[in-house]
């Protein structure tokens, strides 16, 4: 039978390196080193499991030539010979599935260094304001500290060099400090290193020089570059494709490009909002500046994937979190079961967002092994038990998949009619794709996997399957907070998951969202993008305070798009027959016209009724997901994950 995949699964050289395919696992740091820079088993362990998942190339996150240079980041440091023995175990670990492994070599993050991650002022071209805080100037390097720095360069390729690499990747991506350099909104210098294109490129071109004479004619050297920043005063695509013929004169052997800095971070971990391949469009003027091979990322499916293959505008697609959420998505499309790849649902809660907002190492909203591979690992139970499940949302479908794994006999109950619980209302949306192939995937796993499935059927403490059951996992969800508003009983308001799932209920053209959490901000946009006028009410002082701050600017870069008004600091007083009355946040009543009103006031646990079930079979039952404590899609899978993993 003809795999539609095919051409991803075709060899291609970069330099005299030849990749088995064309995928390629995106950079991405997992913030688990140790405070001596050497990585950890648990790294090992998670890029293992992708080479065995089939992928052609791994290009790890960035390592930092020294620790100085770190400022304080839990990624590896290759600055002492110690640390090659665990890099070594690591190269061999990935080649021995015949994928090549990349080492990608940072002098430092410059002016985007984190706050709480230098002591001092962080290092730059110029002494231009710290991203973070921009009353700390950059402490500019001088000539003397770049040489030093080339010289940190050739010692570094020299260590992954003897480590037993397949190449190296320059990190001169996003606004860090080798892109500060080419960058004339922060390259203010007036020397060697600065003013025209060629001057500014110097840094970058001697650093490529540094490495080759560290390792050699026939070791690959690839570039990491953003082509567009996408902010005003930014690099443009026009510009940075005079660039990318410079460095393919330097020597370098691959250009790996995207777009984005940290101006508008959202392009460097691009959310649901941006959606599929949104980064594409810098490889066909790359295709035109260049002729060594070029790398892409952002957002891709293996359907993208294909077509920006076979459009001979890029040789190698790059996944980042797809391949944190399935390492096995290559193997799966070569042997067309592309049915079974586990969909990245872009959230960036469980992968940035640990270690940005915990300082923890990744892990994976959809995935909880990730980054835990061996620790986590899926086990054959001792004994085959009979175990049931209540509840059809993401805590539920991960439970009932997990046991099934383990050799249980599972039986599913779901009250509704579909599966999916309240992600099938957020998956409505177009935006929301992947959301919705994630319920499918649930679907098909759980039918691979022979559980009964049992839909329209609403549990209680006396239904009999209970008493016959092992164990019992609750996950019945949480329902929509109904608060005591005048006129909230009206036949014009609509709580948000019935205006998610039924947009028949939604009548009229002007639509009030009463709440601006990111249910109501999600729903306010899927109607907006309907052709609705819609005004977001909340009572806070901003919008989506519990979104991932990456997340937030696409969301609000879209209902600016399509026109959302936002009243923040509004309190929702009354609904009446043509609106609301709605009290700001000095006093004043205003009235608010309206068609219909959406009430997106938040969820609250299904406490009562989880504990009536538990109450009654205290040993043998464990309550999961919302009914506990309201999270996210996240939360409620890890906590699936763990109940039914636990059950031996």
């Amino acid at each position: 039978m003809e795999n539609k995949f095919e051409k991803l699964f075709t060899p291609f050289k970069i330099g005299k390196m030849e990749v088995k395919n064309r995928i390629v696992m995106s950079p991405m740091g997992t913030n688990s080193a140790h405070i001596d820079g050497t990585i950890s088993v648990d790294e090992i362990d998670y890029f293992e499991e992708r080479a065995k998942g089939g992928v052609g190339m791994i290009i790890m996150g960035c390592q930092f030539l020294t620790a100085e240079l770190a400022q304080g980041s839990m990624e590896g440091v290759l600055e002492k010979n110690y640390v090659i023995p665990r890099l070594t175990d690591l190269c061999e670990a990935v080649q021995r599935y015949g994928a090549k492994i990349v080492a990608q070599l940072s002098c430092g993050t410059g002016r985007n260094a984190f706050p709480n991650m230098f002591g001092e002022p962080p290092v730059s071209a110029s002494p231009i304001p710290s991203q973070f805080n921009p009353d700390v100037l950059c402490r500019p390097l001088s000539v003397e500290d770049i040489k030093v720095i080339m010289k940190q360069f050739a010692s570094s390729a020299s260590l992954v060099k003897a480590a037993g690499f397949d190449a190296i990747e320059i990190h001169g991506h996003a606004g860090y400090l080798i892109d500060q350099f080419m960058s004339p909104i922060w390259n203010k210098r007036q020397d060697e290193y600065g003013g025209t294109l060629e001057k500014r490129m110097r840094f970058a071109v001697e650093i490529v020089q540094s490495i080759r004479s560290a390792v050699g004619p026939d070791m690959p050297i690839l570039f990491r570059i953003s082509c567009d920043h996408r902010f005003n005063g930014g690099r443009t695509l026009e510009e940075s494709m005079a660039m990318l013929k410079i460095l393919e004169d330097a020597g370098v052997d691959a250009i790996d490009i995207d777009a984005g800095a940290y101006e508008t971070i959202d392009y460097i971990f691009p959310p649901t909002y941006l959606g599929d391949a949104c980064m594409n469009y810098v490889c066909e003027p790359a295709r035109k500046a260049v002729s060594i091979p070029i790398l892409n990322t952002g957002n891709y499916t293996p359907e993208t994937a294909l077509k920006a293959i076979e459009s001979g505008n890029l040789d190698f697609v790059m996944f980042g979190r797809q391949l944190i959420a399935d390492p096995d998505m290559p193997n799966k499309l070569m042997e067309g079961r592309a049915e079974d790849v586990r969909p990245c649902i872009r959230c960036n809660e469980e992968c940035i967002g640990r270690i940005v907002n915990r300082l923890t190492k990744l892990s994976c909203s959809v995935n909880p092994r990730a980054c835990n591979e061996v620790r986590f690992t899926i086990k054959d139970a001792k004994s085959s038990k009979n175990v049931v499940v209540i509840g059809g949302g993401p805590a539920g479908l991960e439970a009932a998949r997990v046991a099934a794994i383990k050799g249980h006999k599972v039986t599913l109950f779901e009250k509704n009619n579909i599966l999916g619980g309240q992600i099938a209302a957020a998956a409505t949306p177009a935006f929301k794709t992947q959301l919705r192939k994630l319920i499918t995937w649930y679907e098909v796993q759980l039918n691979k996997l022979n559980v009964d499935i049992r839909l329209n059927v609403e549990v209680t403490a006396d239904t009999p399957e209970l008493a016959a059951a092992d164990n019992i996992l609750v996950g019945i969800g949480a329902s929509p907070i109904i608060p005591p508003i005048p006129g909230i009983d009206g036949a014009n308001v609509l709580d948000v998951l019935t205006a998610h799932m039924d947009k028949s209920k939604v009548k009229g053209e002007n639509i009030i969202m009463m709440g601006g959490g990111l249910s109501g901000c999600d729903s306010a946009l899927e109607l907006a993008m309907e052709g609705k006028n819609v005004t977001i009410v909340e009572m806070m002082d901003s919008l989506a305070k519990d979104l991932m701050f990456i997340n937030s600017i696409s969301l609000f870069n879209k209902l600016n798009e399509y026109g959302v008004k936002q009243l923040t600091g509004h309190k929702v007083l009354a609904i009446t027959p043509d609106g609301i009355i709605a009290e700001t946040k000095d006093g004043k009543e205003v009235t608010i016209k309206g068609d219909t009103m959406v009430a997106a006031f938040g969820m609250k646990p299904n406490t009562d009724s989880a504990a009536a079930i538990r109450d009654r079979f205290v040993l043998k039952t464990r309550m999961i997901g919302d009914c506990t404590n309201v999270g996210k899609v996240g939360n409620a899978i890890r906590a699936g994950f763990f109940a039914a993993d636990s059950i031996e």
